[in-house]
């Protein structure tokens, strides 16, 4: 069954104006203090741990290829910014690195291959953006804006 990414990742609407801002040098180093910040948006909001551990996966594996692939060892900066609306808890992630949308080129992984046979690389990207209810990227005066969102269960 091939997945329609249109409709796992649908583009989202800009999101309400950031709770949080957390500014940091493109680097592995600093991948603790993101999660932390993820982490502190996730349970200021109450999100069910099962949210919180999809949000917090996607972030991690966005924020490592920034560093890895994106700056590939450069410097850089990494801007963070999360909040939270009544549907939904978000997190953005800006950065100058070269264009890139993580979406293009994206496909299930080729489960039915033996491991010799499949591909290398995308396994992450696939399992973490799949993970989130609504992924949006987009490239705004030259840098990558890429949104990550899960929605917050109705209260009640």
């Amino acid at each position: 069954m091939a997945l329609d990414f249109g409709a796992v990742m649908p583009e989202m609407a800009e999101p309400a104006l950031p709770q949080a801002t957390l500014h940091v040098p493109a680097e592995l180093e600093q991948l603790d203090r993101i999660a932390e910040f993820v982490l502190a948006l996730c349970a200021e909001s109450r999100l069910p741990q099962d949210s919180v551990y999809r949000l917090r996966l996607a972030a991690d594996e966005l924020a490592t290829n920034i560093v890895m692939h994106g700056y590939h060892g450069a410097p850089g900066e990494i801007v963070v910014a999360g909040g939270i609306t009544p549907a939904r808890v978000w997190v953005r992630f800006e950065d100058d690195a070269p264009a890139f949308d993580p979406r293009q080129g994206m496909q299930p992984p080729a489960l039915d291959l033996p491991l010799a046979e499949r591909q290398v690389g995308g396994l992450g990207v696939y399992l973490a953006f799949t993970a989130v209810d609504c992924f949006g990227y987009r490239l705004v005066a030259g840098r990558n804006v890429s949104t990550l969102a899960v929605n917050r269960p109705p209260s009640g």
